[in-house]
């Protein structure tokens, strides 16, 4: 985890974390509830994203798992962060196949480019995504888009985690993630004069 592939972004608490669940394999309890104070929120709007108001009790049932298996966990903070993410998720497709849903096909598996430039209009989307309202937008996304969304948004993924997450290629789920995002731009009114589906090219993966 965390080895190899495309540089991270990291998020501001990374460095914190990483030396938090260090601490928590060599049996530290309260490092252990620091780490989960920093990932819980990501990985809370994540399952709700999936299996809406039962975000909670999968959330719970991941955190009993992620505690079990804590030891075998080899990475940085920002691959922790992955670790988790993999582990709600499978939790959350278990809770659907037993409540016998079935998740929408992939409607996307090709490459692509990336996400919007840091200072596009699009951004103004994800500053919508906490709320309530934004989470019931996401899960009315193709159901590729709606994971690349929350796992690049919501998480704090970048492009191969969220793809080892997923286990697609990066450029299938950087496409799903923008074409998510354009669709949530124009549904909150956010979207500027720019009307096309193909992604940007120029930012590094």
């Amino acid at each position: 985890m965390g080895q190899g592939g495309e540089p991270r972004r990291p998020q501001p608490r990374d460095g914190e974390l990483g030396a938090a669940v260090a601490r928590a394999q060599d049996g530290d309890e309260t490092a252990f509830a620091v780490a989960y104070r920093i990932v819980q929120p990501g990985l809370l709007g994540y399952l709700r994203g999936l299996v809406g108001e039962d975000a909670e009790d999968v959330a719970s049932e991941a955190w009993l798992e992620i505690a079990r298996d804590l030891g075998r966990f080899r990475g940085d903070g920002a691959g922790f962060r992955g670790w988790t993410a993999t582990i709600a998720r499978h939790r959350a497709l278990d809770h659907l196949r037993r409540q016998r849903v079935r998740p929408r096909a992939a409607l996307l598996e090709q490459d692509a480019l990336e996400l919007p430039g840091r200072h596009s209009t699009h951004d103004q989307a994800l500053e919508s995504l906490s709320t309530a309202r934004a989470l019931e937008l996401v899960r009315a996304l193709p159901r590729d888009q709606a994971e690349a969304v929350l796992l690049r948004v919501v998480v704090g993924l970048d492009g191969p985690a969220a793809a080892r997450v997923l286990g697609k290629r990066p450029g299938a789920v950087r496409t799903a993630a923008y074409r998510g995002l354009r669709r949530l731009a124009r549904q909150l009114g956010t979207d500027g004069a720019r009307d096309t589906d193909t992604p940007p090219r120029g930012e590094p993966g």
